[in-house]
């Protein structure tokens, strides 16, 4: 078959891979001049399926207030007239319960693990590098409140066989020795030894380099306008309409993380994804034996610090600004000093990086990948802060569900029928059979009567 991948970030590189590896005819097309220049390039680099759980969750609404709060806060609200960042609070807010948590992390974590064994996979069949380290993520807990919180986390980690370990000062200084210098402002952590960290910008352009030998073409510098359909409504995607023509393909994949909704707006289609800003900074290391080793979660400030080689990338916030893309100095002040607090021997902050990028986030914090309510279209986007965790396993899925294959993971519960009829702007319930595959509801309400009740393991960053 032809076909055409929108988007050029980790997500939509690595499904262009996937698809060119199964002797598909590829194009893939972004505004940008290359890839990974947008949400992929200076994220935290934190591959962490251990963490890999939804915003809502219960008691974040009370949470959302103190981070409010903050000096250095994890959240900041901007957009207080945009219709749409309230329609996708009120959604966000029906799942901050126990027993929508539990269903959307069920979802969100056979994705998350899969993606790991298929980046290790992918790394061992072909050799590339990007920084990568395989020593796990360390979360800091700066209080004995924290540290006991974490009692349902650990039985959702045992729940789904997840590898751990809950340390005292001298057990995380044995795994980030530069932390003795620190220790003593921290009380304990949880350690997650099975996850991973890497440079998502490096990584996305090396496989762009291994996909273009496979075959696949692509089109940069290319805006993409609109999408045209036949057959009435519902119909199928005839063609894309770009800056650089009408393209034409047997099948579209739609990648453009935040920017998808806008796609998909004019055919009726309400794609529950938000952007929702995160900043990082990169620090060039001046002695390596006062860095980190790996990535460090600080739970008091929502901040990741990860070592990329001979870089510290500080990621964190959760901004809801809209599409608004500027750079404030309030969040480059958060980032230096939670990294400044933790290793102040590691890496010169007056010399750091400062970026900002938009993470398209669904209310229920589970990634939106499978058909559209559109023949021959699919979805993969709405990975929020998790997709350079779930950029191969998603990959893969949507290769396997082009391909006719039964996915190794259960890819219905990842589809848009969840959301049932608010997913049409019309009223229209797109729970149907699809040129691709059968869809089908999976409300966030069909939760196991044995699910636990838990706080999110995961954070604004």
């Amino acid at each position: 078959m032809k076909i055409l991948v929108l988007g050029g970030g980790v997500i939509g590189v690595t499904t262009a891979y996937y698809l060119a590896r199964d002797g598909h005819e590829v194009e893939l097309v972004d505004r940008q001049g290359g890839p990974a220049l947008e949400t992929s390039y200076a994220n935290a680099g934190e591959v962490s399926p251990g963490y890999s759980s939804p915003w809502a969750g219960p008691g974040v609404p009370v949470k959302a207030v103190k981070w409010l709060l903050m000096h250095h806060r994890p959240l900041v609200v901007r957009a207080l007239l945009d219709p749409a960042m309230w329609r996708w609070g009120l959604q966000m807010l029906a799942n901050c319960n126990a027993r929508a948590y539990a269903v959307n992390k069920s979802r969100m974590v056979p994705l998350a693990e899969y993606s790991r064994d298929c980046l290790k996979a992918l790394r061992a069949e072909t050799g590339i590098a990007y920084d990568h380290r395989t020593q796990g993520t360390l979360q800091l807990f700066r209080t004995p409140k924290q540290l006991d919180g974490i009692a349902g986390d650990v039985e959702v980690l045992k729940q789904y066989g997840v590898p751990f370990e809950v340390l005292d000062r001298e057990g995380f200084c044995r795994v980030e020795p530069a932390l003795r210098h620190t220790a003593d402002k921290f009380v304990g952590a949880l350690r997650l030894p099975g996850d991973e960290t890497g440079d998502c910008f490096a990584f996305t352009n090396r496989l762009a380099e291994m996909a273009a030998a496979l075959g696949v073409r692509f089109r940069w510098g290319t805006t993409i306008e609109r999408l045209e359909t036949e057959g009435g409504p519902g119909g199928r995607v005839a063609a894309v309409h770009t800056s650089a023509g009408r393209l034409t393909a047997d099948r579209v994949v739609l990648a453009l993380g935040s920017h998808s909704p806008k796609l998909l707006a004019p055919l009726g289609i309400r794609l529950p994804v938000y952007p929702v800003k995160g900043y990082s900074i990169t620090v060039p290391i001046t002695d390596p034996a006062g860095a980190p080793e790996s990535t460090i979660m600080d739970e008091t400030h929502k901040v990741a610090v990860t070592r990329l080689g001979e870089r510290i990338r500080v990621g964190g916030t959760a901004e809801l600004a809209g599409y608004d893309e500027r750079l404030h100095e309030a969040r480059r002040a958060t980032l230096a000093h939670v990294v400044s607090d933790l290793f102040p021997l590691g890496g010169d902050v007056s010399k750091a990086s400062f970026w900002c990028g938009l993470r398209p986030m669904t209310p229920d914090g589970t990634p939106i990948v499978g058909p559209a309510p559109v023949d021959g279209l699919i979805l993969a986007t709405g990975h929020g802060t998790l997709g350079w965790t779930m950029a191969a396993g998603t990959g893969r899925v949507v290769a396997d569900l082009l391909a006719g294959r039964k996915p190794a993971i259960d890819a219905a519960p990842l589809g848009l029928a969840r959301y049932g009829r608010g997913a049409r702007a019309g009223g229209d319930a797109p729970a149907r059979t699809t040129g691709l595959a059968s869809v089908r509801p999976d409300a966030a309400g069909a939760a196991s009567p044995a699910a636990p009740a838990v706080r999110s393991l995961s954070a604004p960053r």
